[in-house]
């Protein structure tokens, strides 16, 4: 299943490294940009959202927050924020249902593991609705942050 441009994004509420419910919903009047990811400390991972931390003012500039979502517990993910010092919030998928709604999953990754979110990048606009929907079939390629910052700015 794959989400398009236009579409409604899919609910969700998950659990953040504060140990908090963070849903779609509590973005409503804001753009969101959310971002999926396979692992935590992984290279390609850390470069990616170390990118959005060095960036978040631009992102703050176009009224967008930022979430990231992975499968890794809390735990691990509140382990990595804080190594990385991410400032923004990350939330576990641990059960897997996220990622499956954005069709940003995959049945099996590297190592035989089961059940990995891809590398995807979303916009969704104050209304709900997708804007930019990117969904990445090599773990070692990056979103395309330029069309991400395009589309934002599009929503200004």
């Amino acid at each position: 299943m794959s989400i398009t441009v236009g579409a409604k994004a899919p609910a969700f509420s998950l659990v953040s490294t504060d140990k908090q419910t963070v849903s779609l919903e509590d973005f409503k009047g804001q753009n969101l940009v959310i971002l999926f990811f396979p692992m935590a400390f992984t290279s390609v991972c850390t470069a990616e959202l170390c990118s959005m931390r060095d960036n978040i003012a631009t992102y703050n500039g176009l009224n967008a927050a930022i979430v990231g979502i992975s499968v890794d517990s809390p735990f691990t993910l509140n382990k990595f924020k804080a190594d990385q010092q991410l400032n923004f919030p990350l939330l576990s998928d641990f059960n897997k249902e996220a990622s499956q709604a954005y069709g940003a999953f995959y049945e099996t990754f590297a190592l035989g593991l089961k059940g990995v979110s891809k590398r995807a990048a979303f916009v969704v606009d104050k209304e709900g609705i997708i804007r930019y929907a990117e969904v990445l079939e090599n773990a070692s390629e990056q979103p395309d942050f330029e069309a991400v910052k395009s589309a934002l700015s599009n929503l200004q």
